[in-house]
């Protein structure tokens, strides 16, 4: 059987790279290989979960770029060449080009720590989406998997799954809850995607018959 090629950008810890990895181990994940991580941190521990796997980490630093148009692009270059199919976030901190979008369209979903569209757009990443929503008092978070669209955390949405929030929780209470969440949701998507059962209409995301969510 052909399997999908996938290429993960990460930033940081790769937790949630670690639970693609894991599905594909597992056999949840059965028609995927990961060809390469790319991180724009050298010092993301993503890419040492990558190398114990035996898989390419490679650290690309946009300093080393004339303009981060050209960082993209040579991401695009590199993953034109390994002929990927789908494009994974997991904690990736750039905003990518709109070439790169476009490149991939419809092929790049991101991983987000909150339901959106509440708690999404430029700023909210990591614990700062968190700690927001502790502020703002609200009684249900979660976590969502959407397409990359040109936008910040705008383009279609796959799968969501709500965490409800305590009265006591902290940053860091709820940042577990939500990875826990978040730690299941993407490898579904990947599964998903992997199978061909995702259908985009407009904004809406289909899930044909045989969907675990």
């Amino acid at each position: 059987m052909e399997y999908k090629r996938i290429a993960v950008l990460a930033s940081g810890r790769g937790s949630n790279l670690q639970s693609v990895i894991d599905g594909i181990e597992s056999g949840y994940i059965n028609n995927a290989k990961i060809m390469t991580v790319i991180s724009d941190n050298r010092e993301a521990f993503a890419l040492e979960r990558a190398r114990a796997k035996g898989i390419e980490g490679l650290w690309l630093n946009p300093g080393d770029f004339a303009s981060y148009e050209d960082y993209n692009n040579s991401i695009i270059e590199k993953l034109e060449n390994l002929h990927i199919d789908l494009v994974v976030l997991a904690g990736y901190m750039k905003i990518l080009s709109k070439g790169f979008v476009q490149t991939f369209q419809n092929r790049i979903i991101n991983i987000h720590p909150s339901l959106i569209p509440s708690f999404c757009g430029v700023g909210y990443y990591g614990e700062k989406v968190h700690r927001a929503v502790l502020e703002y008092g609200v009684k249900i978070t979660g976590a969502t998997v959407h397409f990359v669209d040109e936008g910040a955390d705008t383009g279609p949405i796959i799968l969501q799954e709500a965490v409800k929030v305590y009265q006591d929780d902290t940053v860091g209470s709820l940042a577990k809850r939500v990875l826990e969440v978040e730690h299941r949701l993407l490898p579904e998507a990947v599964r998903l995607f992997c199978n061909e059962m995702l259908c985009i209409d407009g904004r809406r995301v289909y899930i044909k018959d045989g969907g675990a969510l």
